[in-house]
């Protein structure tokens, strides 16, 4: 890859595409859209305060990552999480608190960070933080949600709070998402779904593609039956393999370009809807674009890492800022080794370089 490549475009292209995606996608909806309009001047202004940090040498990515609890309801066959053992039944101790995350967000903010994705575990376990996101309307909080602790306080919040947006999980039909998740929760998505329509509250769909349902999940059928039901943004979530015999579900150079054309076609055939794919097409974003190059990742304890599926951390949050945490020697080194530029035969670049990772962190404490 060309060291002439130029991140900060890229990333800044890319944000600018998903508000204004954003936008068209919520006209019909008056509240949502007001709250869109002026996100977009917010996010205008996180970019130029982006590039001024460029114009000095800092490079400050869009999105971050939060894990904001360990704890989960459910057992998701194949999940990255619990393989890694991130994510555990009972509440753990030692997670940062709501004031915490607060004072993670209101960095983030200041830095220009126009995204903060919350995830988990399952992040509807934790009231407390997604209330304090609320209050921190320059940016957009994606909630990625297994939906089923969606009750009447969190339908009244998403609705007071519009820059909180519900990414409820789903696999495709209800044979292939319940065979994941667990039976029933295809019918709680659905329930979730229709009340948050008749509500006029806005919502999103994340998939997790594997080469089981590409074409289920990319279907105009699948997809349409979400419009219908007020879906405005759908995000698929190449699966990562995180164990070995779990690689033949990984999208490899064929199901990805399967899937980049069906985005292509969807953005243009279906403009009420926001698509994203991730990662999506390494080779056009100059490779990986974790550990700060976009996005990093913060775990329930306060450890940067690279990604979700690279649980590896040399810093914590609660000794240090922000800024130095995206800046951290394993973060560097990764960055200036050129571990994220180059190609892999599938799934996650730093979990084929996993051996690489746990190099540069023992070298650190030799």
């Amino acid at each position: 890859m060309s060291e002439t490549f130029d991140i900060q475009a890229y990333m800044t292209h890319g944000v600018e595409r998903v508000v204004k995606d954003a936008v068209r996608a919520t006209l019909k909806n008056p509240r949502e859209s007001a709250y869109m309009a002026k996100f977009a001047l917010a996010s205008k202004a996180a970019s130029a305060k982006r590039a001024r940090a460029e114009a000095q040498g800092e490079h400050i990515p869009p999105f971050l990552i939060a894990s904001i609890t360990s704890q989960c309801n459910l057992h998701c066959a194949g999940c990255y999480s619990r393989c890694n053992h991130a994510t555990v039944d009972a509440e753990p101790v030692r997670q940062l608190t709501g004031e915490e995350w607060l004072k993670i967000f209101r960095e983030a903010d200041d830095l220009g960070v126009s995204f903060i994705l919350l995830a988990g575990g399952e992040p509807m376990l934790r009231r407390d933080i997604i209330e304090a996101a609320g209050t921190m309307q320059n940016i957009l909080f994606p909630v990625f949600t297994n939906g089923t602790f969606i009750d009447e306080r969190y339908l009244n919040l998403f609705d007071r709070c519009r820059n909180l947006l519900p990414i409820m999980s789903i696999e495709g039909e209800q044979g292939i998402t319940d065979a994941r998740r667990g039976e029933g929760v295809y019918e709680q998505l659905i329930h979730n779904m229709d009340e948050f329509k008749k509500r006029g509250l806005i919502y999103g769909a994340s998939v997790t593609v594997t080469t089981e349902n590409l074409h289920e999940v990319t279907s105009d059928s699948f997809l349409q039956k979400l419009s219908d039901r007020g879906c405005k943004a759908v995000i698929f979530v190449e699966f990562v393999p995180v164990t070995d015999d779990s690689r033949e579900l990984a999208p490899g150079d064929e199901e990805r370009a399967i899937l980049k054309n069906a985005v292509a076609r969807l953005r243009e055939e279906h403009p009420e809807m926001v698509y994203i794919s991730f990662p999506g097409d390494e080779k056009s974003s100059g490779g990986c674009v974790a550990a700060g190059r976009g996005f990093f990742h913060i775990n329930s304890h306060g450890g940067a890492e690279p990604c979700p599926f690279s649980p590896y951390s040399d810093i914590n949050v609660r000794d240090t800022s922000l800024r130095d945490a995206m800046n951290s020697r394993l973060f560097r080194e990764l960055r200036d080794g050129g571990y994220l530029l180059e190609d892999h035969p599938g799934g996650c670049t730093l979990y084929e370089r996993r051996s690489d990772v746990e190099r540069i962190l023992a070298s650190e404490h030799a």
